[in-house]
């Protein structure tokens, strides 16, 4: 990738709805470049897909949260599946530092929240964990699905 791959890149970014001719004046090349850099990074993988950006209070899932998880030893790829198996769970980082991994969940109301830690909780391996309710989003650049 390069600069204008970045450029393309950062203004899709923004709005994926954007046409080739209004991109090409944006960086200041021809209709057809950015069609071929647009289909190459397609076709390469680089740009897997585009989607709509919902706000978050638009969606059902209103408790939110972000959990920290430490595990024992080499648990870690057992872990992941369980967590795997949690509809509640939207992603899954893997980290350094005190917590091994980032767990981003979300239910409907608090009490589920609650039973989906305590559920998390159980899974063998994890010996600790923290977690932090998500207050408001003032800006994202993921799809909330």
């Amino acid at each position: 990738m390069d600069a204008l791959d970045e450029q393309l890149i950062t203004l899709l970014r923004h709005d994926a709805r954007r046409s080739i001719s209004d991109l090409a004046i944006d960086v200041g090349v021809s209709r057809a470049t950015v069609r071929a850099r647009v289909e190459r990074l397609e076709k390469t993988g680089v740009i897997i897909g585009y989607t709509v950006i919902l706000r978050t209070d638009a969606v059902d899932q209103s408790v939110r949260g972000i959990m920290m998880v430490e595990i024992e030893g080499h648990a870690a790829d057992r872990v992941i599946r369980a967590l795997g198996g949690f509809s509640e769970v939207s992603t899954i980082h893997t980290t350094n530092g005190r917590w091994d991994l980032v767990i981003e969940l979300s239910t409907q109301t608090l009490s589920e929240f609650d039973a989906v830690l305590r559920r998390v909780r159980l899974i063998p391996g994890i010996t600790g964990s923290e977690t932090s309710l998500l207050l408001a989003t003032p800006r994202s650049t993921r799809a909330r699905l």
